[in-house]
């Protein structure tokens, strides 16, 4: 069996959450998520907690057991903390700032980069060089905050750009590193 997939998921009080066929709405204090789950996978509530169950051992549903249970207890985290993503920007003159709600990069180009956040995503900037994606899907996070880093990745010889927090870049020797060549 699953190790995730056989995992109940605890509902807090504050959450309503309503199976309607392959259907999942999750309702907490923080906002309302919906998802359709894979037709084969059965999703039942019993008194605070969700169970996931599979139907048959063949490789497939035991693939989507987990799957199917980590996706409903995201939405369930989601409704009730939330998620954050966290982004450093290093590099002389790269900085962010918040433009109403868009977020306005200034990371080495000839022109400013505006990123317009979709519904259930917000910015915050902290100071300059520190950011953070925050929102309910931790799905649309992650993604977003991936979208923020591809404006500039970090590159390997002075560590310029946007990175995660906490991630760490492999460095290079630049040219001074170089042994031996021609004389």
């Amino acid at each position: 069996m699953s190790r995730i997939g056989r995992l109940p998921i605890v509902v807090p009080a504050t959450v309503d959450v309503t199976i309607d066929g392959r259907t999942v709405t999750v309702k907490g204090p923080k906002g309302s998520l919906t998802r359709a789950l894979h037709p084969d996978m059965i999703v039942s509530r019993e008194e605070s907690q969700l169970v996931v169950s599979r139907p048959t051992e063949q490789k497939t549903h035991k693939q989507l057991h987990g799957l199917t249970r980590t996706l409903v207890n995201n939405m369930v985290v989601g409704v009730t903390d939330g998620y954050r993503k966290g982004l450093e920007i290093t590099g002389v003159g790269y900085r962010a700032a918040l433009n109403g709600r868009k977020l306005q990069l200034n990371l080495g180009y000839s022109h400013p980069i505006e990123i317009d956040p979709p519904e259930g995503i917000s910015f915050e900037v902290e100071t300059p060089t520190r950011l953070s994606v925050v929102g309910i899907d931790k799905e649309l996070v992650g993604e977003y905050a991936a979208k923020v880093r591809s404006m500039r990745k970090p590159e390997p010889y002075k560590g310029k750009g946007v990175r995660y927090t906490g991630e760490v870049i492999r460095r290079k020797a630049g040219k001074a590193g170089k042994i031996g060549g021609k004389k």
